[in-house]
Order: structure tokens, then C-alpha cells, then sequence
């Protein structure tokens, strides 16, 4: 009996404390002390006011944030630090990180052993990175309005989220703005990045050997590249926009055995899609459009799949780099072509002619620009029947068997094709700042 009433007390002094609801008031020191006083569990119910100093949680606890809270870093360090398991910030204004490149500074930070953090619904704003996931595993960053320095030099400015290390994180329904790259993503896999979107940035996303993840309905607006999948194998890329961006809609750059689809890319992008050196993906169900390319194919690219895409009015719809015979339609279902002239007499939805949208005289423009100026030339246009006509000239290139005839379409709510149209024209007046998208070597 005695030893039965001991093993109870024992179960009962070894439960921990019920979580309570702290309420906090603003002041020096005020958050700090609150998160020194609490217990695993608690909630900190953070009243209107400013809460100066960066702070570490050391204790798995909520921060929960009335309207009109601002969390101060006064520009030294990190402002928040999780540095424990299951802690939430919530409903924040987040502002005041350090410039500290080296060291990441940022509006929060997630370390390594900081598991299943959230994330969710806070204002981070004038930090140099905004929310770090610096090896955290399953962390959901959710509902985030992120707005970063504007640094003059792009390249010097911090990331609106930086991903490092952190398999399972969920990136999901953040507004981010300013700062060098959307979405950062290194070393990590299992990633999912959904529903964001993303304005005024280098990238919108950003890969880099990050494998086994999905980038899924996501909106880029005005930034300089979309989505760049580098040095990444089976990544997902679904079901995003990318309107009005300066250098590609859409990079695959060393990304092997990944899918591409329902994406649309539009806007007067240089290039639509860009592959490079990316083998074995699946690239279907996208609309390519009013790109000066609409797919750049380079690098030795192989085994790729493209069907159901929809390419329309680009300056020019293929640059294929290569020599050998490759064919663009699976199982009897090719892309559309704006610019092949078609018919379909049995009324299949596929074109009766075969189409080859680069032939010789597009690899002499891309090699020799001036030749341009000869395009409507009787000589080019033997040389284009000709090719047609004895197809054995051709040097090697793109062909289409089952042509579409008509293209995917690709629904933009009223609103996003509002800002479309605001910044249409931006790159034509020079707004580049200090980077090369293609110097592969800088990201």
C-alpha cells in the first residue's frame, strides 16, 4: 500500500506545471523577464507598447501580441531568438536587427534544436534578414508581412526568409517585400513553400541544394528572377506566377528529376523558362508568354519531358544550344505554338503538321545579331523553304510532333493583373541595381 502511494506522488510531482496566461507591460527589460519567470507552456500575453532589446526564448512558450506591439532590436543583433523547442510568436511588429552580414542578423531566428516553431502573423520590418531558419526542423512560418532594408546594392541587403538546414519547414501565406531574395532556401530538403508572394526582390525564391520540395502557388511581381531551382533534385514547382520579372520567370540550373507545371510566366521577362545543365524533369501544363525567350534550352540538358505548355507571342519562342534531334511532345501531345500556322482536319485538337520552332537561320541570329537586319531577306527565306523542305540540312534542334491547337489557359485575379499592369514597362527604364542573373558563380 505504502509503495502504491509513493509511486503516485512521485507521477505527480513529476507532471509539470499548469501553463498559465502571463500578461506583460512594456519596458526595459519587461520581456526579458517575463520569459525568465515562465514555465513550458505559458502564455505571454504581450500588451500594446514597445519592448526594446533583443531577447532570447530559452523555454518553450508563447508570445501572444496585441495590436500595437513593437519588439525593438535597436539595431544590435538579432531581435528574437528561439533558442527552444515549441514556441510561438504571434501578432508582433519586429523591426530594429543589426546589419551584420556575417553574423545573420535578423527579426527572428529559429537555431538548430528550436523544433516546431510558428511563426504567424507578425510585421517584420527594417531588419537585415527577416525570419532565419537557421536548422529548426518542422517550423512554420505563416501569415508574415515581411518588408526589408532597400540597401542600394541589392546583393547587400538580407533575405525576407532564410531557410538553412531546416527539413520540414512550412512557408506559407507571407507577403514579402524589399530586401535580396524572397525565400532563401540552402542545405535543407523537405521544404514546402506555398501561397506567398513576392514583390521588388532579387528572387522571388531562391534553391540552392535543397532537394525533395514543393514551391506551389506562390506570386512574383516585379522582381528581378522568380523561381531559380539550383543545384536542387526533385523540387516541385507548381501553380506559380511570375508577372512583369526582369530575367527569367523560371531558372532550372543543375535541378535533375523535378516537375514543372500549371506555372505561367508572363510580362516581358527575358527569358520565360531557362534550363540549363538540368536533366530527367517533367515540364507540362505551362503558359509561357510575351518573354524575349520564351525556353532557353542549354548545357546539355537531357531527358526532359515538355507537353501541354503554351507558348505565345514571344519574341522567340526557342533557343536550343545543342546539336543534337530533340523531340517536345509525350504520348502524343505536344505544346501550342502562337506562331505555327496549323490546321486540323480530322478536328483532334492536334495540328496536322509537324512544327520545329528553331531552325538554321536561328542559330545563325543567335550566333551573328547583326544578321538581323537581314531577316526579311529573300536569301533567308530561300534558306528557311529550303530547310523545310530537305529536312537533313538541319543542324539538330527542338521538334514538336503533335503540335496543340489551342493553349492552356492560366486564370490571374483581377487584382494581381492590376499590379501586373502598374509596373509594367520598370526594366525598360534601367531599374537593375548591381547583379548579373546569369553570373552563376554570385548566387
Amino acid at each position: 500500500m505504502l509503495s502504491r502511494l509513493a509511486l503516485i506522488l512521485a507521477l505527480l510531482t513529476s507532471l509539470p506545471a499548469t501553463a498559465e496566461q502571463m500578461r506583460v507591460q512594456p519596458g526595459p527589460d519587461a520581456l526579458k523577464s517575463a520569459i525568465a519567470g515562465a514555465h513550458a507552456g505559458d502564455v505571454l500575453l504581450l500588451a500594446p507598447g514597445r519592448y526594446p532589446g533583443a531577447v532570447t526564448i530559452d523555454r518553450s512558450v508563447a508570445l501572444d501580441a496585441a495590436d500595437g506591439v513593437v519588439i525593438d532590436g535597436l539595431g544590435q543583433g538579432t531581435v528574437l531568438t528561439i533558442a527552444a523547442p515549441n514556441v510561438t510568436v504571434r501578432g508582433a511588429t519586429i523591426t530594429g536587427s543589426g546589419l551584420d552580414g556575417l553574423e545573420l542578423d535578423a527579426g527572428i531566428k529559429i537555431l538548430k534544436g528550436a523544433d516546431r516553431a510558428l511563426v504567424e502573423g507578425n510585421h517584420l520590418v527594417g531588419n537585415l534578414h527577416g525570419i532565419d531558419v537557421h536548422g529548426g526542423r518542422d517550423a512554420r512560418v505563416v501569415g508574415n508581412r515581411i518588408e526589408g532594408t532597400q540597401n542600394p546594392k541589392m546583393n547587400d541587403r538580407g533575405n525576407g526568409i532564410y531557410v538553412w538546414n531546416s527539413p520540414g519547414a512550412v512557408i506559407e501565406g507571407n507577403e514579402v517585400r524589399f530586401g535580396r531574395d524572397g525565400i532563401f532556401a540552402n542545405a535543407s530538403r523537405k521544404n514546402i513553400f506555398r501561397n506567398n508572394t513576392f514583390r521588388d526582390l532579387r528572387f522571388a525564391v531562391h534553391y540552392m541544394y535543397t532537394n525533395d520540395s514543393e514551391v506551389t502557388g506562390n506570386v512574383s511581381i516585379g522582381n528581378h528572377l522568380g523561381f531559380a531551382i539550383m543545384f536542387s533534385d526533385r523540387v516541385e514547382v507548381r501553380d506559380n506566377l511570375s508577372l512583369g520579372d526582369r530575367s527569367n520567370g523560371v531558372m532550372l540550373n543543375f535541378a535533375n528529376g523535378g516537375e514543372v507545371s500549371g506555372n505561367l510566366v508572363r510580362g516581358g521577362p527575358e527569358k520565360c523558362l531557362f534550363i540549363y545543365n538540368a536533366h530527367k524533369n517533367l515540364i507540362y501544363d505551362n503558359r509561357f508568354q510575351s518573354c524575349d525567350i520564351g525556353i532557353h534550352f542549354t548545357a546539355g540538358s537531357e531527358r526532359n519531358v515538355l507537353t501541354g505548355n503554351a507558348f505565345l507571342a514571344n519574341r522567340e519562342q526557342v533557343k536550343y544550344v545543342g546539336t543534337r534531334h530533340t523531340e517536345w511532345s509525350f504520348e502524343g501531345r505536344g505544346n501550342f505554338w502562337s506562331d505555327h500556322s496549323a490546321f486540323d482536319l480530322n478536328g483532334d485538337a492536334i495540328a496536322d503538321s509537324v512544327f520545329r520552332p528553331n531552325d538554321l537561320m536561328d542559330h545563325i541570329l543567335w550566333s551573328q545579331p547583326a544578321a538581323s537586319l537581314l531577316t526579311g531577306s529573300p536569301a533567308v527565306q530561300l534558306v528557311r523553304w529550303s530547310q523545310s523542305s530537305f529536312p537533313a540540312i538541319l543542324p539538330g534542334g527542338v521538334t514538336d510532333s503533335f503540335p496543340l491547337m489551342r493553349p492552356l489557359e492560366v486564370p490571374v485575379p483581377d487584382a494581381l493583373a492590376s499590379e501586373e499592369a502598374a509596373i509594367a514597362g520598370r526594366w525598360a527604364k534601367g531599374q537593375t541595381d548591381d547583379i548579373d542573373i546569369d553570373d552563376h558563380a554570385s548566387h
